[in-house]
């Protein structure tokens, strides 16, 4: 349906957009009114997975914050948006997004698919090697370091970066990296 020469989920898109701009970039600003929106009306989901694609860097950061509390609460009215998480919100090169597919991976695992936690695998070890945001690097081994418990070739991929950043001078990161790999020890067959 037209309106104002627009797509009525382009209005929707706008207003959840108008919603998720202003403020401090770290605030929450609107975030828990959308999320209550969207928890009363399903079909709105569209209208804020379309604000990834806003040019507005906190719109998309409040975006990701969005999702994180609608899967938590609603987790399989994201089923349909792995896909596009995986060839769409992976490629945006943004801290935020970054870690909300790691956490989203993680968290929707026991739904993925064989071929989607392979290309989730691919996604996540790509970050980890690039990202210098410790939230990202935090949140990446996270996910990486649970599935290589029983993935043996992740594993073995994991390793050589979890000794790289267990050097990290950020101690967030250099703990998780060092735990990770303790953990990952702890688990090996061999011993």
């Amino acid at each position: 349906m037209l309106v104002d020469g627009r797509h009525e989920g382009e209005l929707q898109m706008t207003h959840f957009e108008e919603m998720l701009t202003g403020g401090h970039p770290n605030s929450l600003g609107r975030t828990i009114e959308v999320v209550n929106i969207i928890l009363s009306d399903a079909s709105q989901l569209e209208a804020l997975y379309q604000c990834y694609f806003s040019t507005d860097e906190v719109v998309r950061l409040r975006t990701s914050s969005v999702m994180k509390r609608i899967w938590r609460e609603q987790p399989t009215w994201l089923l349909p948006y792995i896909n596009r998480f995986i060839h769409e919100i992976s490629a945006i090169q943004q801290a935020s997004t970054q870690w909300t597919i790691a956490q989203l991976f993680l968290e929707l695992d026991a739904f993925l698919t064989d071929e989607q936690r392979l290309q989730a695998i691919q996604i996540l070890q790509k970050n980890l090697e690039s990202a210098t945001d410790w939230i990202v690097l935090i949140n990446t081994i996270e996910t990486l370091a649970t599935w290589a418990v029983k993935n043996i070739s992740l594993k073995n991929s994991l390793q050589h970066h979890l000794i790289r950043l267990a050097g990290d001078p950020r101690k967030s990161v250099s703990n998780k990296a060092s735990k990770s790999l303790k953990n990952l020890s702890r688990n090996d067959p061999k011993k």
